[in-house]
């Protein structure tokens, strides 16, 4: 009972009106993003926040979503992945991999619009088909090393564009990643590009093209030359520890 009421005392605000500067997952963020990786031992101790902000999610009407503009619903959608994923991780702490959960992106736990639904639903249902923007790839994290890194703060609708070209700029710059060979002729892309190449063709034309803006001049000029032949690195799917 004590939780509970921690819980709705932590939440009451976002009840009276939704904070779209998600302020309670900010602070989650902050206190457990070390670097590349996230403390999720140190989130399994002290989950409270993170439960009042999730309890706050699922207590936004559909009726209320539908009115918000499209970058607060991309963003709020985003942050409810990434708040869910984290919820998953520290349901089944410890484990190695978040594919050591079961079945993760199937299962039916995440609370929104009055339903129980799957990561998969927030991020393919709702997200990709409803918004033309690959950046979404860079904003989801599926605490794996192989994504991209959460950041030590919430999305929000009043600088979502920043936030997702910082996000595609950073991941594009991680060698272990990304990066362009011009003398060996290789590009070098994280399988993203590869399991989610039709959402980048269809906002630009072409996975280099829509990369090209976020690589530096020499990088640039290589990648759009069309000399390069495309590798995909290895996805590391092993938990995203500091």
């Amino acid at each position: 009972m004590k939780a509970l009421l921690l819980l709705i005392a932590l939440a009451a605000p976002l009840f009276a009106g939704f904070d779209h500067s998600h302020t309670l997952f900010t602070d989650v963020l902050k206190k457990h993003v070390k670097g590349d990786g996230f403390d999720y031992a140190g989130l399994n101790k002290n989950p409270d926040k993170l439960g009042a902000y999730l309890v706050a999610l699922s207590k936004v009407p559909h009726s209320d979503f539908s009115e918000w503009n499209p970058d607060q619903r991309k963003a709020f959608l985003i942050n409810v992945y990434n708040a869910s994923t984290l919820k998953l991780i520290i349901d089944n702490y410890p484990l190695k991999s978040i594919k050591d959960a079961g079945s993760p992106w199937k299962q039916k736990r995440v609370k929104v619009f009055g339903d129980a639904v799957s990561l998969d639903h927030i991020e393919h249902e709702l997200l990709r088909k409803n918004f033309l923007d690959p950046r979404i790839h860079f904003g989801v994290n599926c605490a794996s090393v192989g994504c991209p890194a959460l950041r030590s703060e919430a999305f929000q609708a009043s600088k979502l564009d920043a936030q997702l070209d910082e996000q595609a700029r950073k991941f594009l710059s991680d060698s272990s990643k990304n990066s362009v060979d011009a003398k060996g002729g290789v590009l070098h892309l994280s399988s993203i590009f590869d399991w989610f190449k039709g959402d980048f063709v269809k906002k630009s034309g072409s996975v280099e093209k829509f990369i090209a803006p976020y690589l530096s001049e020499a990088d640039r000029k290589a990648v759009l030359s069309g000399k390069l032949k495309v590798k995909y690195t290895d996805y590391d799917w092993s938990l995203n520890k500091p």
